[in-house]
C-alpha cells in the first residue's frame, strides 16, 4: 500500500466542470470556421491537459481551421471569460478536499490554466479553492512545458518542501496529466471522462495507481491516509468553510 503524505489535484474536469464550457465554446468556433464538423472526444482527450498553446494547434491542424493558434486562443478566451466563473465543483470534490484539509494532509492544485483563467474559475468556488496550500498554473515562473512533461507536479512538489515524490498522490482525469504525475515518480488516482473509455477501453490504466469514475467513490485508505468518518447515514467527511481557512 503506497504512504501518501501530500495531495496534487488537477483542475479542468477534476475538481471543477469546466470541460463542458470548453466543449461547447470549441464546438461554436468550428461552427462558424468549420460548419458542419464536430468536436470529438478523440480529439478533445488529445488536447486536455495540455497548454493552451498546444491544444489549440491540435484543433487547428485537425480541422484545417482557417486561423492561427494566436487568433483561436485570442476568439476562445473572449468566449470563455464570461462563462468560466459559473463552473461549479464536481461530484465528491467537497467531501474528499474537506476532509484532506481536516486531518492536516498538504494538499495543492496544479493546473494547466493560466493564472488569470485560475482567478475567473475560482471566482464563485472560494470555499473549495481557499482549503488548498498553495496553486500552480501553467505560466507560472519557471514552468517550462506542459503536460505529458512533468513540470506541473515538480513545481507543486517544491512548493511543498520537495518531499519524496513516492509519497505525492496526483488526481487527475487526463491521460497527459496521468502520464505527467508518472512522469513526476509519483502516484496518480485518474478519473478520466466515461468517454475516454470508450475511446481507449476500460482495461488500459496508463499506469495509473487507481481509476475511478468519480471522486464520490475515493477510498483514502487505499493510500494509508485517514479513513472518512462513517455515521449512520453512511461515510461522511467534516464539510470546511472558507472562513476555517486562508490560501
Amino acid at each position: 500500500m503506497p504512504h501518501i503524505t501530500h495531495c496534487i489535484f488537477d483542475m479542468d474536469g477534476l475538481l471543477l466542470d469546466t470541460e463542458r464550457i470548453y466543449t461547447e465554446v470549441t464546438q461554436e468556433i468550428l461552427d462558424k470556421y468549420a460548419p458542419g464538423t464536430t468536436f470529438t472526444w478523440d480529439i478533445k482527450s488529445q488536447m486536455m491537459g495540455t497548454t493552451s498553446h498546444v491544444a489549440a494547434k491540435i484543433l487547428i491542424d485537425a480541422f484545417n481551421l482557417p486561423i492561427t493558434p494566436a487568433e483561436y486562443l485570442r476568439i476562445s478566451v473572449e468566449m470563455q471569460e464570461n462563462r468560466f466563473p459559473d463552473a461549479r465543483p464536481l461530484p465528491g470534490v467537497m467531501r474528499v478536499i474537506s476532509h484532506l484539509k481536516h486531518h492536516g494532509i498538504p494538499i495543492a492544485v496544479a493546473t494547466s490554466s493560466t493564472r488569470s483563467s485560475f482567478l475567473l474559475k475560482s471566482s464563485k468556488n472560494a470555499d473549495l479553492f481557499s482549503l488548498f496550500d498553495h496553486i500552480t498554473c501553467g505560466n507560472d515562473e519557471g514552468i517550462k512545458n506542459g503536460k505529458p512533461a512533468p513540470d506541473l507536479f515538480l513545481a507543486a512538489q517544491e512548493r511543498f518542501g520537495a518531499p519524496p515524490a513516492e509519497n505525492c498522490l496526483v488526481f487527475e482525469d487526463s491521460i497527459n496529466g496521468v502520464q505527467a504525475g508518472l512522469n513526476a515518480g509519483m502516484h496518480v488516482c485518474w478519473v478520466p471522462d466515461s468517454r475516454t473509455f470508450e475511446l481507449h477501453g476500460k482495461d488500459k490504466e496508463h499506469g495509473a495507481s487507481l481509476v475511478l469514475d468519480s471522486l464520490e467513490h475515493f477510498d483514502p485508505v487505499q493510500f494509508a491516509l485517514p479513513v472518512f468518518k462513517v455515521t449512520e447515514e453512511g461515510p461522511q467527511s467534516e464539510i470546511i468553510g472558507a472562513g476555517d481557512f486562508a490560501l
